[in-house]
């Protein structure tokens, strides 16, 4: 069997690949935003002290996150289709992955709320803070920056998954590649180029989201100055004493001075005693 890669005949498609791979990262940035956004009012609604508000949030994120995405388009391309509700494939991919990541980052964004500690809360109250501000600067700040590895780990897999918009012919990544094989009869060589462009688009939104992270967590690069200072500290430097080559001292008793044997000499206490009487 002779078979060899031959990457010639994708040459004039390069601009459709292009094409198709910004539409694919403007899906997820779309999608990242507005997901987000709606993540942070579920993650508050479910601790909400509103019991039927806490229960639908509950069943919203145990619906969207036990579900495979690939049915969550088709209920909503085809649903509302049927419904006579018609929208470009576009707009119902991009809706399709808002309530996705929404579901996923409410309870990622939840989990860090429940990690701030309750004292911080209820100081913030005796300091006479408003609900508003306590909930952004002493709950969802420290919340997001806890989870914020979290959170970007699941904008790639929402980037990943977007692959599945190919099969309501959205024109992303993954369905130019379909259309680009069928044209050259060269599938091996279409997907190696397409997973390079995957690997491209990974890599470009851990570094948005790094450059991001660092801009907006402050405290982050505080605690890496300090730590990398205190490594080039000279208390740092000393060598280190091992306790097991270390000669156990010699332990002596403390005697209490009013204990101690006091040496009486003998010939004056005599003296003292024939000039007394």
């Amino acid at each position: 069997m002779n078979f060899s890669l031959d990457f010639s005949p994708l040459a004039p498609y390069w601009p459709v690949f292009l094409h198709g791979a910004w539409l694919t990262l403007k899906m997820t940035t779309l999608a990242v935003i507005v997901g987000v956004t709606i993540g942070i009012f579920v993650a508050f609604a479910k601790n909400s002290p509103n019991r039927w508000l806490a229960r639908s949030c509950s069943a919203y994120i145990e619906v969207v996150r036990n579900t495979p995405f690939l049915v969550q388009i088709f209920l909503l391309y085809f649903g509302l289709a049927s419904l006579g509700i018609r929208m470009p494939t576009f707009a119902a991919a991009v809706l399709a992955m808002i309530i996705n990541i929404a579901a996923y980052a409410a309870e990622i964004i939840r989990a860090g709320i429940d990690s701030v500690p309750r004292g911080q809360i209820e100081a913030a109250q005796c300091l006479g803070l408003s609900v508003w501000r306590i909930r952004w600067h002493v709950m969802l700040q420290p919340a997001i920056e806890r989870v914020y590895p979290a959170l970007t780990s699941q904008f790639l897999l929402m980037m990943q998954a977007s692959a599945m918009a190919s099969q309501i012919s959205a024109e992303e990544l993954t369905a130019i590649a379909n259309t680009v094989q069928s044209d050259t009869f060269r599938s091996l060589e279409t997907y190696i180029v397409v997973a390079a462009l995957y690997l491209v688009l990974a890599i470009l939104v851990k570094l948005v989201a790094y450059a991001i992270g660092e801009t907006i967590f402050k405290r982050r690069r505080t605690l890496r100055r300090a730590a990398a200072q205190g490594r080039r500290s000279p208390v740092s430097r000393l060598p280190a004493t091992d306790p097991a080559g270390m000669a156990p001292l010699a332990h002596v008793p403390y005697v209490h001075p009013a204990s101690r044997p006091v040496a009486v000499n003998t010939a004056a206490s005599l003296r003292i005693e024939g000039s007394a009487s």
